[in-house]
Parts: structure tokens; sequence; C-alpha cells
């Protein structure tokens, strides 16, 4: 799989952005094979490139929670692409979060070290645009950590992407998202309350310290394929609630955009954002919007409510209460959720089911859940759903069915749940009201 003819035209469209054009490009950090197979339908529908980004925690070379490393994620895509109809030079890979965030309970030189292999890893693979995320403290760290030392952490992992770059790929080089006011990946995990916008000095400076950092380890090229930097716009969301985008607290951060030479400001943690914070983020130079709950948050909604028809069709005694496998898979297993949520009943119980942060996503590919999915889809594919009970379960569904723009079929009806999500970052990326 080749995308650096894709990845010309997202970077086309960055440069159109830094040029005053209120265009932008979602990046989906989903490993769920729906979730991916939805972008591809919508970048099939847009005639646009898809950026599809992996998460260290997803992805790595000891295999992340989905069980894949890095090399097995292009084949992967590559499947969901013939499925979607999607050609491969439509792809670019992207790998999210790049550094030691899965080793911080490790002493620095032990996380970097592994730190350093995944990058690697990534790079062989053809992953080409990287996100290098060293702003967390490691086990022997004082915390916070010195921007110079995220810095020159960051240098340290480009020089490892670079000299692999060089090897594989024909040379195709990467380019490089960096910055140290870093969100949690996946939401936060307390209140938002009091959530600080970065300010257009500390952008300014956190590039420049970056730039310096690249300089001393002979990367001064290497910079100039640095197009994003990571910063905090104000937006952010936690179990039940969501920090909506105020443009006029981020006028004096869009601006300073003039004094980041080839950068664009790259925006995490946008997952449900009203449709016109979006358009309102990429209009002020937020070029690049990160999702990724929001996809598989849409995908547990469809799931669920095609458990509740499963319910009513068949009956409980014969269905496969898909909720319920889910629940006990997570409080058998809850090391991926434990530290995240409430430990009490019945608050713990809430947000396993339903939280924005979506710490469910860790568990479809756990073999009770896989197993209840697909007999439900089999269950349900034998079956005629009424359209009143999907009325009642799915309604935007119930729409489109009567419409005659979707087969009720229990994947197309997950899938076309996920694309409610694709189609607004899409509307706003590309300046569609």
């Amino acid at each position: 799989m080749s995308g650096s003819s894709a990845l010309e035209r997202v970077l086309a469209v960055l440069d159109k952005n830094r040029g005053g054009q209120s265009v932008g490009v979602y990046s989906v950090c989903s490993a769920h094979p729906l979730a991916v197979e939805a972008a591809m339908i919508q970048a099939r529908k847009d005639r646009a490139p898809v950026l599809l980004e992996s998460t260290a925690n997803q992805v790595n070379q000891f295999g992340g929670y989905t069980g894949m490393r890095p090399a097995d994620f292009p084949d992967f895509v590559a499947r969901i692409a013939r499925r979607a109809e999607l050609a491969g030079d439509q792809i670019v890979l992207g790998g999210d979060h790049l550094g030691p965030v899965c080793w911080t309970a490790e002493k620095a030189e032990v996380a970097m070290a592994k730190a350093r292999d995944l990058v690697e890893s990534y790079v062989r693979a053809g992953f080409l645009k990287l996100h290098l995320d060293t702003s967390m403290p490691c086990a022997d760290d004082a915390a916070p950590l010195g921007e110079e030392v995220v810095a020159m952490r960051a240098a340290e992992l480009c020089e490892v992407a670079e000299e692999t770059a060089g090897a594989v790929n024909g040379g195709v080089r990467p380019v490089y998202i960096v910055g140290t006011e870093v969100p949690s990946p996946g939401g936060a995990q307390g209140g938002i309350d009091h959530l600080k916008v970065t300010t257009a000095d500390n952008a300014v400076r956190t590039a420049a310290i970056h730039k310096q950092a690249f300089a001393a380890r002979g990367l001064s090229a290497a910079w100039q394929r640095v197009v994003g930097l990571v910063v905090q716009p104000g937006v952010e969301f936690d179990h039940a609630s969501v920090h909506p985008y105020q443009p006029q607290h981020a006028r004096e951060l869009s601006a300073a955009v003039a004094n980041l030479p080839g950068m664009v400001y790259e925006a995490h943690s946008t997952d449900y954002q009203p449709a016109q914070a979006y358009r309102a983020l990429v209009r002020d130079h937020f070029a690049i919007l990160k999702v990724g709950p929001q996809l598989t948050f849409a995908l547990r909604k469809a799931l669920f409510a095609l458990s509740a028809i499963e319910d009513e069709l068949l009956g409980v005694d014969s269905s496969c209460r898909l909720p319920a496998v889910c629940d006990q898979a997570m409080r058998e297993n809850p090391g991926n959720w434990i530290r995240h949520y409430p430990e009490k009943e019945p608050e713990a119980s809430w947000c396993r089911r339903n939280s924005y942060s979506d710490r469910i996503r860790y568990y479809w590919n756990h073999p009770a859940v896989s197993r209840a999915v697909e007999q439900m889809f089999d269950n349900l594919s034998d079956i005629e759903i009424p359209l009143p009970l999907l009325c009642r379960h799915l309604p935007a569904q119930y729409q489109a069915v009567r419409k005659g723009d979707l087969t009720p079929t229990p994947r197309k009806l997950v899938i076309h749940n996920i694309l409610q999500v694709t189609s607004a970052y899409s509307r706003a990326c590309r300046n569609i009201a």
C-alpha cells in the first residue's frame, strides 16, 4: 500500500488552510474494522484521501490491545479497503502518540528504547504521518517534564524514523507532528471545568524549542516536514460531558500560525463537538481534527440498539444479550477501564456501557464479545426487522431505509450510524454547511 500521493493531497489541503481557506483534514484514530470501513466509505463518497491512524496502545511491537503489530496494520487496512472499494493509494497511514506512553511505569531509558523500536516498526510498515509524543513522564522523571526534555526525546525518535525511512519505502520520508500540550489519549479522566487554551507564546516557544532540538541532532531537513503542532484549542470530553470549542478564547492562538512556518495545528479530543464547532476549528487553523472514541461510541450505540431489537424479536432467552456479554468481559478483565471510571456501582456499570470515554472499545476483539456480535448479526440477518422497531431504536437509519438509501442489514445499519460522525467531520473539512 503506497499512500505517498494521498499524503501529497493532504499536505496540499494543509497549505490551503495556512493560506486562509477554511479547509482541513480529519484523522480517524480507530482500529475497529467497522469504524475503518465507514471512514473509507466516506472518503470514497468525498473522492478524498482518508487519514487512518493507529495509536501506540492499539498497535505496537508487542501487539497492543488489538493484537496487531505495525507490520500487520497495512494488511488489515488493505482488506477493508477492498470491501469498501477504496483504492490503496487513497489511504495515508499515521501513527498517533508514538513515544513512551505505553511504558511510563518504567524508567525513561527503558521506555525510550521501546519507543525507538516502536517508531522504527511504524516507519518500516509504511506509516507516513507520525505524531511524536514524548510529553509524558516516565517512572524516574520529575513531573511535569520540561519542554526541553520533551523536545530532545521527540528529536531522538525523529532520528530513528529518518534513518529507517532512508532504507525502506523507496526513501519516502514521513511528515511529523510535535507538541507538548497533548491531551490524554481517549479523553480526560477528571473534570474539565477549567480547561486552558494554549497561549500563542507557548505555541511559538514550543515550536522553537523543538526546532533547536532537531537541529542539534542534524535533523534540520526533517524539521521542514514537521507539518503540525499539537495544542489545546479548548476542546475536551470526559465520561459524561463535552467542553465545546469557544473561538473567542483561541483568537491569539489562531493568529500565531503566522509565526509557525509550514505548520498548522493538530487538535486532539475533538470528539462529540457540534458541527459548527468543527467548521470554526478548521477556520481557525486547527486544520487536523482527530476523532476516535466518538466513532466506536457510535458503533456501540448501534450494536446495543440491534441487541435490543434482537431481544424483542427472538426473546431474551434466545438472543445474544450483547450488553451483558460486554459487561462481563469488562468486569473480568478490568485493566483497560478500572483506572478511568468510578469504582463503585452503579456509576461504574453506567460508565462501562455509556461513557463518552468509551473504554468499551478495548473489548470488541475479546473472544466472547466478538462471538456475540457475529451471532447477533447472523440472527438478525435471517429476520426482516419491522420498521416500527427500527424507528424506535435506530431512528436515523429508519429514515434512510424509508428513503431507499439504506438496506437494513445489521452490518450496514452499524456502518450508517458511524457515518453520521464521519459526515460531520467531512463537511466541516470541505467547508460545506
